[in-house]
């Protein structure tokens, strides 16, 4: 028996969700008593995951799964499961990982359970605690089924090493037929994954137009963060929609999150609300985001960026 993790890389190069899930494996395992087996599909150094917690990884490189496909990601990891008779699954909380993992729990008649933000507090019954209201409350559900599938938050658990190792074997399943065919993707370059960030520097109509997006840019670089927006914002075509974050748009569980310029609709925060630490930046003292804010300045963000970006700028050369 062992705990099944899927590592998502991209690429070649694991997601830093990739760690933190097996981290979050590990620590399940350790509560089973048995060991981790990670799942890699056209990954370079499978081997580093072990530093995480997997014992072995087992590798499957097939050109036909560059790009993602849920069935075909799904049927590989449930083949895996199957193989080594392990009867826990873990996967991120990932749009894509989102997309398989119902698929994979209907494959292997499983109970699954998204947005975990623990351990499980209990393997025997297996209770898991997770986010629920779009993150306005906790629950903990039991899991009654032989195999589950626990979907990770992300950023909620956090990278553990321990030093240890894996082996690599190679693993060549049979892949289904798929009647998706992927045209062609529009992705960012240079810049952080607002999925990975730990640093997320948002933006809304308070800064007025796109002419003074460098405000937002500016403090990312600094603090090596994603840049973000509101929905009004790539709406009006500031932004593109690809860094819209809300319950509309991208779901956002950073360590820090920065809204300049945001008033805070309920759709907004619902997206957010997973962020370990919500600093606001507006000129309204009554904006419904300083309710729900942990810390909040009442200004211009024209005058207190700069300043705020300059200070960090400093404090970094200092410490460099």
């Amino acid at each position: 028996m062992s705990v099944i993790v899927y590592t998502e890389s991209e690429k070649g190069k694991f997601k830093k969700a990739a760690f933190e899930v097996v981290s979050y494996a590990k620590a399940i395992a350790d509560q089973m008593g048995t060991s981790v087996t990670a799942v890699a599909i056209n990954a370079e150094n499978a081997e580093s995951l072990g530093n995480y917690g997997a014992t072995k990884v087992l590798s499957v490189n097939d050109d036909s799964l560059n790009a993602f496909n849920a069935k075909k990601y799904a049927s590989v990891i449930e083949q895996a499961t199957k193989q080594e008779n392990a009867n826990v699954v873990v996967v991120s909380s990932s749009a894509d990982s989102k997309y398989l993992a119902p698929i994979l729990a209907v494959g292997l008649e499983a109970g699954y359970v998204s947005n975990a933000v623990e351990a499980p507090s209990s393997t025997a019954p297996f209770t898991v605690k997770r986010t629920a209201f779009t993150n306005k409350a906790f629950a903990n559900t039991e899991i009654n089924t032989d195999v589950k599938v626990v979907g990770l938050s992300n950023n909620s658990f956090g990278l553990v090493e321990n030093g240890g190792s894996a082996s690599v074997e190679a693993f060549s399943p049979s892949l289904p037929e798929s009647g998706v065919a992927l045209e062609s993707v529009d992705k960012a370059t240079d810049k952080v994954s607002i999925a990975d960030a730990e640093v997320v520097v948002s933006g809304g109509r308070g800064l007025k137009g796109p002419e003074n997006w460098a405000l937002v840019e500016d403090l990312a670089d600094v603090l090596g963060a994603a840049t973000a927006c509101s929905k009004p914002v790539s709406d009006l075509g500031w932004r593109p929609h690809s860094e819209h974050v809300g319950q509309t748009g991208k779901p956002v569980a950073s360590n820090l999150y920065i809204a300049i310029g945001i008033s805070g609709a309920i759709q907004h925060l619902a997206g957010i609300n997973s962020s370990k630490v919500k600093v606001v930046i507006n000129t309204d003292p009554e904006a419904p985001f300083f309710k729900a804010a942990d810390y909040g300045v009442v200004g211009d963000a024209f005058e207190v960026i700069p300043v705020l970006t300059e200070k960090l700028k400093a404090f970094k050369a200092q410490n460099a």
